[in-house]
């Protein structure tokens, strides 16, 4: 005889629950064979999946790696795997998964370091009132994209005054290799207004991340961020994916009413990763290397990000430009993409001027109509003041220039000392936007005090 506890304790589940697991997964189980390996892909007979279906592969050994479709050799799939795979065989079995990659998402994931496909890397299990959502995303229309009109305080008083960024604003931040990218990124983080802040660390070297969660973005910082990480040692697939993961995040968090600032470092490392992944499906390569592909993805990224009508993603994506050449063909590709750029110098670097940036070839689109026409003519004036002591740098330095010949030079010699204190500042300091805009009125008036 059946008692109630025990038909308490085997009950049915729901219809929501039903509904729940089913959408989780395929409806049937569609198997393939392991036909071929060559390098990072696998190519795969007796299974139709779409591209960026994932699907399970099973090597002999009871060994279980992830991969995902992103291409076809006539009829048979070609997968690049997620995880880094050993001992294949042809033969082996090949299971798809998902239509799709998703990630769980949620405000209560602020602090956590996932990796690309959300799973945790800080050794902590995924907090509760997550919710599932697809990384392959698509962008708001362009109807409904409100003007940007509101200013974003980051803190950094180089930005705020002279190329100032507004909310849902989309910049590039284009730098050689030890120029302070990482640094600015960090303070950016630190000083910014925004309610929460999503980070992808694409391709950085393993010892980076804790060196940056512990000194560029510090407890401050990490106590509102997500970080999203794939090193150089993981699969292309995986670099790839964390920019892709990382877009997701920052849109639930948009859609949500949040204020998001979007950092993604870099997007060169991602652009090589596509690269890698389509040479691998057989496309054909151009410029340096790079296939068709990656120029058709780079405006799916950027264009996520943005304002809507219920809140807003400010992104920052950073150009690791080869040889320090900022019109090589990822750079020159992401300025025509993005409201604005900001490009980190060598030489600045090399006279310890931080954060290293050169005014003369950085630009913010959208700064004229974000500020006040004062503060625009005297941002106007301190460029001109530049200007005018690097058209002549050389003559100063061998002493050839005499002083009285030229009124402007004059002015910009005068003024050089208080210009580089303006813009310079130390990687732990935040200088207030309000603060920042009255120092640079009284910089471009002439009036040097309380500059430094």
């Amino acid at each position: 005889m059946t008692t109630s506890a025990s038909v308490s304790s085997h009950r049915l589940p729901t219809a929501a629950a039903l509904a729940r697991s089913m959408a989780a997964g395929p409806l049937a189980r569609i198997r393939g064979r392991v036909a071929g390996v060559a390098g990072g892909s696998i190519e795969v007979e007796g299974l139709s999946a779409a591209v960026g279906a994932l699907c399970r592969v099973e090597a002999s050994g009871g060994e279980r790696y992830l991969a995902k479709v992103i291409g076809f050799r006539g009829d048979r799939p070609v997968l690049a795997m997620l995880d880094e795979a050993r001992g294949l065989a042809a033969g082996d079995g090949v299971e798809v998964v998902t239509d799709g990659v998703t990630v769980a998402v949620g405000p209560s994931l602020c602090g956590r370091v996932i990796d690309a496909l959300g799973r945790p890397l800080d050794r902590l299990p995924l907090p509760s009132g997550l919710t599932r959502t697809q990384v392959d995303g698509d962008a708001p229309s362009s109807l409904d994209r409100p003007t940007i009109r509101e200013p974003l305080e980051t803190g950094v008083r180089v930005i705020d005054s002279m190329l100032t960024c507004g909310i849902g604003q989309r910049l590039g931040i284009f730098a050689g290799s030890g120029v302070g990218k990482s640094s600015l990124l960090g303070m950016l983080a630190r000083g910014s207004s925004a309610d929460a802040i999503v980070i992808a660390l694409v391709g950085e070297r393993g010892r980076e991340v804790r060196e940056f969660m512990e000194e560029a973005l510090g407890e401050e910082g990490l106590r509102r961020s997500v970080l999203v990480v794939a090193t150089s040692d993981q699969p292309a697939t995986m670099r790839l994916q964390a920019a892709w993961t990382a877009t997701a995040v920052a849109e639930s968090l948009r859609d949500q009413g949040k204020h998001v600032m979007l950092l993604i470092d870099s997007v060169t490392r991602f652009a090589m990763a596509q690269r890698e992944l389509g040479l691998a499906a057989g496309e054909p390569p151009t410029t340096r290397g790079y296939p068709p592909s990656v120029f058709a993805m780079m405006p799916r990224l950027v264009e996520r990000a943005g304002r809507t009508e219920r809140g807003a993603i400010t992104a920052f994506y950073s150009v690791l430009v080869e040889g320090d050449d900022t019109n090589e063909p990822i750079a020159d590709t992401l300025r025509g993409l993005l409201d604005g750029h900001i490009v980190l110098s060598r030489r600045l670097a090399g006279q310890s001027h931080w954060p290293a940036i050169d005014l003369l070839e950085s630009l913010s689109r959208l700064q004229p109509q974000l500020v006040s026409p004062e503060h625009r003519q005297a941002a106007t004036t301190i460029r001109r003041w530049i200007a005018e002591y690097e058209k002549h740098a050389d003559l100063i330095a061998i002493g050839a220039y005499r002083s009285g010949s030229n009124a402007e030079l004059d002015k910009a010699i005068a003024m050089r000392g208080a210009i580089r204190e303006f813009l310079t500042q130390q990687a732990e300091q935040r200088h207030p936007a309000k603060l920042t805009g009255q120092l640079l009125l009284r910089l471009a008036a002439g009036n040097t005090d309380g500059i430094a």
